[in-house]
């Protein structure tokens, strides 16, 4: 069917009202460089002058490409670790890196900070109404079905499994390949997300992208993910959400390849749904492995292909890059700090010959401290932004208007000497431990979860995180106790640049030699 509707009036209005201040926008941008000499300093940690209309567009713009670690240094220099930033027609934004703040909106006043219109249109296009893009009794309602699978031990082993596959039959041997060639350098960053994607679509699905392997091939479904990632991430930091929007509604642009690659995405989901209802035996057995299966025989009320989508789809975007992104910068890390490398190995040693056993990577705390440590200071979700339903005023005395995003900073808070001590700066995994003193040996010791909101806290804590380290362990197990990692480092090279787009990278690749160990 198709509808009188004459859409001219409404673009007339949005050429009238806002082209003007575009084109006016794109001009400035010529001549950032000198009105930022004349009016602001755009790199300088106070918060930024903010104008009519165009708030802090200006410093916003000469940052967008360090923009995590912008935002981290305004707040750092904050007496309470809050500030609110001005952005263009109106729209304020506050940043937090205060513990009572993140408490108070991830748990004290949860109802009142949720996703909100614009994260959860943001995301709609890939996410649909998936558990982490939800609110409300919709995400409620998907909580408690996740909750129930993830707290079960068959799925705990099921990863297991898939992990050790994948480590054993695919990470490794490229690994010894890389090692037997002395001049071969790998992206590790490359490789640990290919590992990560093949996993979380294995845990997921019961699908094997095969994306790790010698020949690097390309795949479809990994590329349409990287892609929507992307947009999706410039959507967030777009400083006038109505453009992007625009560009939706006339489908060109990112937009338009956005809707291609969710599409892709969406469509291959479908493929594999139906290949699994097709198995009339799956159905009837109550021991499916994947998320999928699991789901498909539990309920019901599952048999909405729509909704099975929407929360698989999350569960691999939550898991595809996250663990890379974590086990990117340790690798990196260790090397700067061979004292714990030392212990790490030492800690390996004492460890079975085949640590392929759950509780024989549970008891690595050594290692876990330094994963703890290492995410610190890179977590992989860098920032997590809300939305407030309501008028409220956060404990540090900071009004915060209905409408409101607000982020908590996790990758700022990791580098407060309020919160760390005056030794913040030094990678120390001891700070997670104390000594048994039955034993004399390590035990690991958690921080309060909103000091240390990596994982998230309160009633979204991560479903996952068990899991993740359970992966993370059994990497670092299976990879430094054969080789080393070497970064490759051009002399006067300066150490990895973070970007970032929903999760943290290293800027070009994190380039390593892989050195087999002779002891």
């Amino acid at each position: 069917m198709f509808f009188n509707f004459d859409l001219r009036p409404i673009f007339s209005q949005i050429y009238f009202y806002f082209l003007p201040l575009v084109f006016f926008l794109f001009f400035i941008n010529f001549r950032t460089n000198i009105l930022t000499n004349l009016f602001f300093l755009s790199k300088s940690t106070k918060i930024p002058r903010s104008y009519p209309i165009i708030g802090s567009y200006f410093s916003i713009k000469s940052n967008k490409n360090r923009r995590i670690q912008w935002t981290s240094d305004i707040v750092l220099r904050t007496p309470t670790l809050t500030f609110t930033l001005r952005r263009p027609f109106g729209h304020r934004h506050i940043f937090t890196g205060n513990s009572s703040n993140v408490q108070h909106i991830l748990k004290n006043h949860f109802h009142n900070y949720q996703k909100g219109y614009l994260g959860k249109e943001t995301l709609k296009d890939l996410l649909g109404n998936g558990i982490f893009n939800a609110d409300g009794e919709i995400w409620k309602y998907q909580r408690k079905l996740a909750s129930h699978e993830f707290n079960s031990k068959s799925l705990r082993k099921f990863v297991e499994k898939v992990v050790n596959v994948e480590l054993c039959d695919r990470l490794i041997p490229i690994l010894t390949m890389a090692a037997a060639s002395k001049k071969c350098v790998l992206d590790m960053q490359d490789l640990l997300q290919r590992f990560a994607f093949d996993n979380i679509c294995m845990v997921a699905y019961g699908y094997d992208p095969a994306y790790l392997l010698p020949s690097f091939p390309e795949a479809k479904f990994a590329n349409a993910f990287e892609e929507v990632v992307r947009i999706s991430s410039e959507r967030f930091n777009s400083f006038a959400p109505f453009i992007w929007k625009l560009k939706r509604i006339l489908n060109v642009g990112s937009e338009k390849k956005l809707k291609f690659c969710a599409t892709q995405i969406r469509e291959m989901a479908k493929e594999i749904i139906k290949e699994k209802k097709e198995k009339k035996s799956l159905l009837t057995n109550s021991s499916g492995d994947d998320l999928l299966s699991r789901f498909l025989i539990s309920s019901e009320q599952y048999q909405d292909e729509e909704f099975i989508i929407d929360i698989v789809i999350s569960f691999i975007l939550a898991g595809r890059d996250t663990t890379s992104a974590a086990l990117t910068w340790f690798f990196w890390l260790i090397f700067k700090n061979p004292n714990v490398e030392k212990e790490i190995l030492e800690e390996i040693a004492k460890s079975s010959n085949e640590p392929s056993k759950y509780d024989e990577v549970k008891d690595m705390p050594y290692t876990h401290a330094s994963l703890c440590e290492s995410m610190r200071f890179f977590p992989p979700v860098p920032v997590d932004t809300k939305e407030a339903m309501q008028d409220d005023i956060l404990p540090d005395g900071t009004f915060v208007k209905r409408g409101t995003r607000i982020s908590y900073h996790p990758y700022a808070m990791g580098r407060a000497e309020a919160i760390w001590g005056k030794d913040w700066q030094t990678f120390r995994p001891e700070r997670w431990l104390e000594k048994d003193v039955r034993t004399g040996n390590w035990r690991f010791v958690p921080k309060d979860p909103f000091v240390y909101p990596v994982f998230q806290a309160g009633p979204r804590v991560c479903l996952g995180k068990e899991m993740a380290f359970l992966q993370m362990k059994k990497v670092v197990a299976g990879v430094l106790r054969r080789f080393r990692v070497v970064p490759v480092v051009e002399k006067g090279e300066e150490e990895p640049v973070l970007i970032a787009y929903l999760t943290t990278r290293m800027k070009g690749g994190f380039l390593v030699r892989i050195e087999q160990r002779t002891n």
